[in-house]
């Protein structure tokens, strides 16, 4: 069973009563950050907590469907004008 788009499960709970009964299916947000090697667990909890927080303000998306996933670069595989991040000192 899907929900209408008024979020309502059955059409006799409709609060759209008068428009047509639309089943909706909310798409997953999901968000890839990009960061070089180096944080501490508790900095990526952070992170997590308030992307999940942001999207969720932004568009309204159920905190429950919302991704996040922390892709930690290796510095030698970061390039910046030419140089890795390792080499640069980053």
């Amino acid at each position: 069973m899907s929900r209408c788009a008024c979020r309502a499960w059955d059409r006799s709970a409709c609060a759209w009563s008068e428009s047509p009964h639309i089943p909706r299916r909310d798409p997953m947000p999901f968000a890839q950050i990009y960061m070089l090697e180096g944080r501490t667990p508790e900095q990526k909890k952070a992170v997590i907590e308030k992307v999940t927080q942001a999207l969720h303000e932004a568009i309204g998306a159920p905190k429950e469907s919302i991704r996040v996933w922390i892709h930690d670069m290796p510095k030698e595989n970061w390039g910046i004008a030419g140089v890795s991040a390792k080499d640069l000192g980053r």
